[in-house]
């Protein structure tokens, strides 16, 4: 039995029902549904030629072309859906709802599994996922000069009962030349909303929202613009941390990375640096001395994040004597009460 879906009921389902992505490995690869499985009815190189046989001779000849390399598949794809989904029922889309998924719905369903085909495809999922970033939110945002632990406080603010979602753990890197160091590999622009957008489908709208302060773009992935527009309006509770307990922390953090991964990083910003302050720095990594290394570089991501706190429309400062994010959290909350941000 094929069941025909809209996205809402088929996200719904995806929550306990395997989801199987019939795409290519390389669509799958740039940008898919979270919880979905890569079940490629073809490889890269068989959609191509699928595909250029489209173009070339038509809609037929290129059928022909699919069910011959199909064919030969049809009992191993049956195979891994059964360990997949030994209850049988399961979850199946491919790029707009076309040839590609109604061919494996309609395998499966011969098969005696029930399919559940989502309505217009991964695009379909696509525009549902950028409508959430542009629906409004009750932001409130954590600023602080590089190593203030902003990241460090989101755990505490949701034990706190306050709604967070970790921008940098998404993007997979820290926001600046250092941002990824000891991180994953970064998921690409898309893939990166698709995660976002997952986690605001799991807010609660009338509550707040807390962010990290972020540049529009987190290494190279760039923000939805609807969303990071909204951020910029937010009011932001800026934390004032000393300098000397930012440069401790930020150095405990890289004191065991590779030397060349910091001299990588430190080259990157040599240009804004300026050659002495790059020199000494350099030096200050084949020392060991990875408080001077951080107390230079400061110097610069200071001075730019200063420069963007200024566009800012309501900026509310708060000083915090040390760096403990347990303690940090519960200060920022009752200051955010004080100024019924929440």
């Amino acid at each position: 039995m094929v069941n025909t879906i809209t996205i809402q009921e088929f996200l719904e389902k995806a929550k306990s029902l395997p989801v199987l992505d019939a795409r290519a490995p390389k669509e799958y690869a740039t940008g898919h549904i979270p919880v979905a499985r890569s079940f490629p009815i073809f490889s890269d190189e068989e959609r191509a030629t699928v595909g250029t046989a489209y173009k070339q001779q038509g809609h037929d000849p290129a059928v022909l072309i699919g069910l011959d390399l199909f064919g030969p598949k049809m009992s191993e794809f049956v195979k891994e859906a059964t360990k997949l989904a030994p209850e049988k029922e399961l979850l199946v889309h491919c790029w707009r709802g076309g040839m590609r998924s109604g061919a494996m719905a309609w395998l499966l369903d011969f098969a005696g599994f029930k399919v559940n085909l989502l309505e217009g495809g991964y695009k379909s999922y696509r525009h549902f996922i950028q409508e959430q970033f542009s629906g409004p939110q009750h932001l409130v945002i954590l600023g602080g000069l590089t190593g203030s632990g902003k990241t460090d406080l989101l755990p505490y603010l949701q034990k706190l009962g306050q709604q967070t979602i970790d921008l940098e753990r998404l993007a997979c890197h820290k926001g600046s030349a250092f941002g990824s160091i000891h991180m994953p590999p970064q998921p690409s622009t898309e893939m990166f909303e698709n995660l976002l957008g997952t986690e605001l489908l799991k807010i609660n709208r009338k509550q707040p929202l807390w962010l990290e302060d972020e540049s529009v773009t987190i290494g190279k992935v760039v923000m939805p613009k609807p969303f990071y527009d909204q951020m910029q309006q937010a009011t932001v509770i800026q934390l004032e941390i000393p300098k000397a307990a930012r440069v401790q922390k930020l150095a405990a953090e890289y004191c065991h990375t590779d030397k060349a991964i910091l001299e990588t990083a430190i080259l990157k910003i040599q240009k804004r640096l300026g050659g002495l302050a790059t020199k000494e720095a350099l030096e200050a990594i084949a020392a060991g001395d990875m408080e001077k290394m951080v107390d230079i570089a400061l110097s610069y991501y200071d001075k730019a994040y200063n420069f963007d706190l200024d566009k800012k429309q309501r900026v509310l400062s708060l000083p915090l004597p040390s760096i403990n994010p347990e303690e940090n959290a519960h200060q920022i909350v009752e200051f955010a009460k004080m100024h019924q941000l929440i």
